[in-house]
């Protein structure tokens, strides 16, 4: 059995997607012959939490908490909101003020390639002293924090220790890094980091086929996707909505809000009576007041619902018992290769799912792969509401089904042990 030591920001009972991937794959490990070793920071700045998930850490799991330094605390004096939208990765350009402007070029320009960057020395000479008494075959780096990329590659060149840097997102390429008003000198030090790291590690694995392709630029160090996936939890009840219900779960800010959908909804509330009855838009997460005005705008304000965040038990379930569930990505070249996590809980939950987002993502290929939804871009406006009436009148004769298939690849399990098939052959 090989030893692994996984380096992670994200971790119970931090909430979001960001902690489900390490914590499942850590779960599993030790069932394909990996024996994991959790190095965690001890003070961490979760702009959310979720302690629901705490329950769900592995018995028997070593765990190395070691103490973090991050200006978030001292920024939140002057906008806790706006400190907690940007820790966690959520910036927006739009009626941004003076001081928001402050803080992002401060954050871009002065911590690079992210706030956890005062956590990398330290680090190192903690885990330096860990693992000189005790044996450790392999390291592995999750990011973002990219920083922590950093640590790993420290310790492959001081070491001599094997290195797995894992991309849950990409670095330069990610759709808000132009936002962080990065000056010269900063951009050309975020790509020579990119670069170092990924011509030093032993292996690079990444969410998306796109990404992939993105990285064998830069390097020739092996690559290879393992995606996001779902867990197999246990039996959930579906209890579906009464209404027709269109269920977003996740963040939904300015430039994510899908206007071409409220406006076509709008279009069939006016058309149907029956349908502006029926009609329920359920947003769970964080919802900006942009896409509030624009509900209000296309008279939709009384077939929405907020609920805010919520356990992802609670997340789950509602997944199972929503009529559609809806996925959106910004309109860009640079969201081509998100492949948001929630999209296989998606898929899990045997909801027809419908999704927007830019020409030639990779969720596309997911949907097809599965027949678990349709995805269309934001100049097919005809067809998306063609769908939504298929739906919709699917619904009214209570048929609204899919067939989903080839799913069982994108489970947790079996991701693991795609993973640990990979780590166990590196030499």
């Amino acid at each position: 059995m090989k030893r692994a030591l996984v380096i992670t920001y994200y971790w119970p009972p931090a909430g979001g997607p960001g902690v489900q991937r390490w914590l499942k794959f850590v779960t599993y490990f030790k069932e394909f012959g990996i024996e994991p070793v959790v190095f965690i920071p001890d003070n961490p700045h979760y702009p959310l939490q979720d302690k629901s998930i705490v329950s769900e850490i592995p018995e028997g799991i070593e765990i190395i908490r070691f103490p973090i330094k991050e200006p978030y605390g001292f920024a939140k004096m002057f906008s806790n909101k706006k400190t907690n939208q940007v820790s966690s990765g959520i910036i927006t350009n739009k009626n941004q003020s003076v001081l928001e402007k402050l803080l992002l070029w401060i954050r871009g320009n002065f911590f690079i390639p992210d706030a956890r960057i005062g956590w990398v020395k330290p680090a190192v000479g903690f885990l330096k002293e860990y693992l000189a008494k005790n044996d450790m075959d392999i390291v592995i780096s999750s990011g973002p924090p990219h920083s922590l990329h950093l640590i790993g590659m420290a310790l492959k060149e001081e070491l001599g220790i094997k290195w797995v840097a894992d991309f849950r997102d990409p670095w330069t390429t990610i759709h808000y890094h132009q936002s962080l008003r990065l000056n010269k000198r900063a951009q050309k030090k975020h790509l020579k980091l990119e670069s170092k790291v990924l011509n030093n590690s032993d292996l690079v694995v990444v969410t998306s086929a796109r990404t992939k392709k993105e990285f064998q630029k830069t390097t020739s160090v092996p690559i290879e996707v393992i995606s996001n996936g779902y867990d197999i939890l246990e039996k959930i009840e579906p209890n579906l909505d009464a209404q027709f219900s269109i269920a977003h779960i996740g963040s939904l800010l300015t430039n994510r809000n899908p206007e071409l959908l409220w406006e076509i909804l709008s279009e069939l509330k006016d058309e149907n009576k029956v349908f502006s009855k029926n009609l329920l838009i359920k947003l769970v997460g964080a919802v900006s007041e942009d896409v509030l005005e624009s509900l209000a705008v296309f008279g939709l304000t009384e077939n929405y619902k907020t609920l805010g965040y919520v356990s992802h038990q609670e997340a789950i379930q509602i997944q199972h018992d929503a009529q559609v569930l809806l996925l959106v990505e910004m309109d860009s070249p640079e969201t081509k290769s998100i492949i948001p996590g929630k999209l296989f809980e998606y898929v899990a939950a045997n909801r027809p799912i419908l999704a927007i987002g830019p020409d030639g993502s990779d969720v596309e290929g997911i949907l097809k792969e599965t027949n678990a939804g349709v995805y269309f871009t934001y100049t097919e406006k005809e067809k998306l509401k063609k769908q939504l009436q298929f739906y919709y009148e699917a619904y009214s004769k209570a048929n609204l089904n899919i067939n989903s298939h080839n799913t069982e690849q994108y489970s947790r399990r079996e991701l693991t042990k795609s993973l640990s098939s990979l780590l166990l052959n590196i030499k």
